[in-house]
Parts: structure tokens; C-alpha cells; sequence
């Protein structure tokens, strides 16, 4: 028997929910119409891109933003604050929540239902199938985390993977702006491959080494999160070692590239 006070503490988490999903697709409008009011300003060349490519431009604008966001709000609730701390919460971290985390969590549904939608809008000039099974997976695993209120400190660790989209979407700009042969451009494809090598496969491994360590706590789930717990971050990782080979092989190109470039200016 549900009393008048659980009714309401269920309605008001509802509302918190869908007010941070619009703030969150409302923020991807927003950070997309200064990106294209202020990159005429900075950037010379982008009045010279087509639509498309100026489209994808502004796009990245709002995936950097949210990247830096929600890796920011990911250490806060990792590491800095005691929501996860199990010396507070003992065993029960499994079901720690907050209306904090469930906001930023909801903020990141914003985010992949407003890309998701260019990204079918435009198909596939924002991105092939793999980006619309990332962001289903991102979404629908967010989305039984935050109705149930559990796994939240496994989907904050996936989110701080989130760290190296800007080095990701920093190569994109650089790229498209002519620069594909300068200094800047290999620095980043350096600061592209440790930061994947970090955030998305020795995170993931960390992750992994966690969940087993912890697995009286991850069997408290309820069903539908648990199995999910078992696959979906494993199909994650899968992907991040597809995209880190492509990675790496390219480092090595641009590597090798600008090595023959050094010997011929000698």
C-alpha cells in the first residue's frame, strides 16, 4: 500500500526527470546556435564549408559541451562526493541515488535524444549505425538506472568515458579546417589515443574488475538491470577496442607522416 507522500515523492522524481531531459535537449539547441553564431567570428574558414559540413560543425559543438559536462559531473560523483563511498553506504552503494545524479542523468538522455534525432534526420552525414546503437544502448541503460534508482555508480564510470570526445571531435575541426598536416593536429591525435587508452579500456577495465569484485552487491539489481549489467557495457567495450584499433592505426600514419616530412625539410 503506496501512501500520499510516496505518491508524491514518485511524481516529483518524474517531473525532476522530464524538466533535466528537456534542459538537456535544450541544451544542445542552445550550445548549436552559439557554436554557429560564433565560429563565423573565429574561424575564417568555416564560411567556406557546405551546409553539411557546417551542420556536423555545430553539431560537435554541443557533443564537446555535454562530454566536458557530464566527465565533470562524473568525478564530482566518483570521487569527490560520498554517494558512492562504501564506507558511508556500505553495501547498499549499488542503490545509491540522488536527485542530483538522477538530474545530470537525465541531462545526458537530453543530449543523446536530441543527437540521436540529427543523427536519423541527416543520416548518415552525423554517423553510421554504430553511433545510433552506441546512443541506444547509452540511452536505454541510463534509463533503467535512473527509474530504479540502482547501477548508478556503473553508469557514471561509462559516462566519464565521455572524456575523449573533445579530442575526438578536435580532430574532426581540425581536419575540416585544412590542418590535417600540422603540429596541432598530431599532438591531439596523441592526446586522443592515451586518453581513449585510459578512459576507454583501462576504465572498462576497472569497471569490469569491479562488478566481479562486487557481484553480491550487483546481484541486488533487479532483473532486467542485472542482465543488462552483464551485456551491455561489454558490447561497449567491444566497440571502444574497434575505435581504438582505428585510432591507433591512424596515429601511426600521422606519426609516420610527419616523421617523412622532418627528413625531407633537413
Amino acid at each position: 500500500m503506496t501512501t500520499d507522500s510516496d505518491d508524491g515523492f514518485v511524481s516529483s522524481r518524474q517531473l525532476l526527470l522530464l524538466a533535466s531531459i528537456c534542459c538537456g535537449a535544450l541544451m544542445c539547441k542552445i550550445v548549436y546556435d552559439l557554436t554557429r553564431f560564433i565560429s563565423p567570428l573565429l574561424f575564417s574558414v568555416y564560411g567556406k564549408l557546405d551546409s553539411k559540413v557546417r551542420m556536423e560543425w555545430n553539431n560537435r559543438g554541443f557533443s564537446t559541451f555535454h562530454a566536458v559536462f557530464t566527465s565533470v559531473a562524473s568525478i564530482y560523483f566518483l570521487v569527490i562526493s560520498d554517494q558512492f563511498d562504501e564506507n558511508v553506504h556500505g553495501d547498499s552503494v549499488i542503490n545509491s541515488t540522488t536527485r542530483l545524479s538522477e538530474s545530470v542523468m537525465g541531462i545526458s538522455l537530453g543530449y543523446f535524444l536530441a543527437d540521436l534525432a540529427m543523427i536519423f534526420w541527416n543520416f548518415p552525414t552525423l554517423g553510421g549505425i554504430e553511433y545510433v546503437f552506441h546512443h541506444f544502448l547509452s540511452m536505454f541503460a541510463i534509463i533503467l538506472s535512473v527509474t530504479s534508482g540502482q547501477s548508478q555508480f556503473y553508469i557514471f564510470l561509462v559516462l566519464l568515458s565521455e572524456a575523449t570526445t573533445p579530442f575526438v571531435n578536435l580532430r574532426w575541426y581540425l581536419d575540416n579546417s585544412g590542418q590535417k598536416g600540422s603540429k596541432a593536429y598530431t599532438l591531439n591525435g596523441i592526446a586522443l589515443f592515451l586518453g581513449w587508452l585510459v578512459a576507454r579500456i583501462l576504465l572498462f577495465i576497472f569497471f569490469f574488475v569491479h562488478m566481479y569484485l562486487h557481484f553480491h552487491q550487483v546481484k541486488q539489481v533487479f532483473p532486467l538491470g542485472f542482465y543488462s549489467l552483464l551485456t551491455i557495457p561489454p558490447a561497449l567495450a567491444v566497440m571502444n577496442l574497434l575505435w581504438f584499433w582505428k585510432i591507433t592505426k591512424g596515429l601511426i600514419k600521422t606519426l609516420s607522416k610527419a616523421k617523412t616530412s622532418g627528413v625531407k625539410k633537413q
